[in-house]
């Protein structure tokens, strides 16, 4: 009975295994079965590829064709091994040699005219072939930007199932990926469009430059969102490796442009308050696919107008604001996504929200209902908290000039790598991702420094968390003020960020 053998990928999160297609004809009455863990939509495959390879002027064996993946216990799920289904039938049944098919990982749905259409996943699928050993890709020519930019594969396009096999025939080639192209500039808004709130402008350019978690309150229209939208522009660009990472997660999420898929502007996503769990979280039937704080990775997580968010949204970010990453359970596997973003919030002070506080008609168990949606547990995570005024003055003479997004981004750059050169034998990039411990052993500041915050400690005004944090952030003053370490000054500056109310 002859067997011939193919190869793709299984992706599980981010994380990806290469799967092995098994292909046995004969041995019993015309059909096909698709045996290890298959999903619906790859159950379907067996329709797909037998059309697609007579309608590519191709037979398909007569006898009983039994398909195996393997790992056999790995969950499979989707349609993009169809490509590598119908290279291994077809070698099986002797159409095509099997010589090109070692080493190789093809990655691709069919259509029933023998179309290869395009795939999720492709990026963390050859970055998982590269390490496993593979030496070249086959992957849909929608996809060869995408693919080309996992280094040390050989990388080729099929635009149809008998451009490949004309290509196992080694009766002509398969098209390569153009030279890649420079990264387009992305526009951001620019700080300057701003008109004064010039507290909350210091506040961000805090939280840009240490990593910090931010909470804005304010009325309506004084500049909350405007101010939140301009942070990613004030972040250093993504290194490579950060931006292949961001570049995997919308690569399963099917967001990435087709033109430029590499992701260098660190992301910035806004979900309405009306979303699910699962939706900003990750999930779905089968294996779950990633949610809004995964797309925000190494970027911006706007929660906009938060106290309108039910309290089980807000409360399933508290520990992935900890961990970075995002481990969801289902039946047929665990998967991991990373969730390592700058979360922004910004509310209302009340429910009536009057452009003057003095015209609100609210009560105050109404006022303090509304904010308590934001618990104790979810601020004691938010880093800095700043109030924003209503405008009283719009006149450009009142205001004074404002600094642009440029003038900041150069301070931010410049205390960041501060910091990075500091944490740098320990593999840290921001003062955010420094854990308490470190601060207080090896990086501890004199007693006069740290006093404010033993006495709030003592009198219960504060927690450990919230006295780490308040420590992250004196660094990141200390930065901005190119000072080798904090004062008491810094601490001081540190624990007023945290005192603000948000009432």
């Amino acid at each position: 009975m002859p067997i011939a053998k193919a190869w793709s990928v299984a992706l599980l999160g981010i994380e990806g295994r290469i799967v092995e297609i098994e292909a046995d004809i004969g041995g019993g009455m015309p059909g096909i079965k698709l045996v290890g863990l298959p999903d619906a939509g790859l159950r379907e495959a067996k329709d797909r590829v037998r059309s697609a390879v007579r309608n590519s002027k191709q037979s398909w064996p007569d006898g009983k064709v039994t398909l195996g993946l393997s790992p056999a216990n790995l969950p499979k799920v989707g349609s993009g091994y169809d490509l590598g289904i119908a290279a291994a039938v077809l070698a099986a049944s002797g159409v095509v040699p099997s010589t090109r098919l070692v080493r190789s990982v093809l990655l691709g749905e069919l259509a029933l005219d023998g179309r290869v259409r395009p795939v999720r996943g492709v990026l963390p699928g050859l970055l998982a072939a590269r390490a496993a050993g593979m030496k070249r890709a086959v992957v849909p020519v929608e996809s060869l930007i995408e693919a080309a930019l996992v280094d040390g594969l050989e990388i080729l396009g099929a635009a149809r199932l008998r451009d490949l096999v004309a290509w196992l025939r080694d009766e002509n080639d398969l098209v390569e990926p153009p030279p890649p192209a420079p990264p387009e500039p992305a526009e951001v808004p620019d700080l300057a469009d701003v008109i004064g709130q010039p507290e909350a402008r210091w506040a961000l350019e805090v939280a840009a430059a240490g990593g910090h978690h931010l909470l804005m309150t304010g009325p309506p229209g004084v500049g909350k969102t405007m101010l939140a939208k301009r942070l990613p522009g004030l972040l250093p660009p993504l290194t490579h490796e950060e931006s292949l990472e961001v570049t995997a997660v919308h690569s399963i999420d099917g967001s990435l442009a087709t033109g430029s898929p590499l992701v260098t502007v660190p992301p910035f996503v806004a979900p309405h308050h009306s979303i699910s769990v699962a939706a900003l979280i990750g999930g779905g039937s089968g294996l779950a696919v990633p949610g809004a704080i995964s797309r925000a990775h190494r970027g911006i997580l706007l929660l906009d107008e938060v106290c309108e968010f039910p309290s089980d949204r807000l409360e399933s970010l508290r520990t992935i604001l900890e961990d970075g990453e995002v481990r969801i359970g289902r039946i047929r596997g665990v998967v991991r996504y990373p969730a390592r973003f700058q979360l922004v919030l910004a509310t209302n002070p009340c429910p009536c929200a009057p452009p003057k506080e003095t015209d609100c008609s609210c009560s105050a168990t109404a006022r303090r209902r509304y904010l308590s949606r934001l618990s104790g547990p979810l601020l004691d995570r938010v880093d800095l908290r700043t109030k924003l005024r209503p405008m009283t003055a719009m006149s450009a003479h009142d205001l004074g000039e404002t600094e642009s997004t440029t003038v900041v981004r150069t301070r931010v750059i410049e205390a960041r790598q501060r910091a990075a050169a500091r944490w740098a034998e320990h593999g840290w990039q921001s003062n955010a991702e420094v854990p308490g411990p470190v601060l207080r052993r090896e990086f501890s500041l004199p007693a006069k420094a740290t006093a404010l915050l033993d006495r709030g400690l003592d009198r219960g005004l504060l927690t450990a968390r919230g006295a780490d944090r308040c420590l992250r952030i004196a660094w990141t003053l200390a930065d901005l003020a190119g000072a080798a370490r904090p004062d008491e000054d810094e601490v001081a500056a540190a624990l007023d960020f945290r005192e603000r109310q948000a009432a």
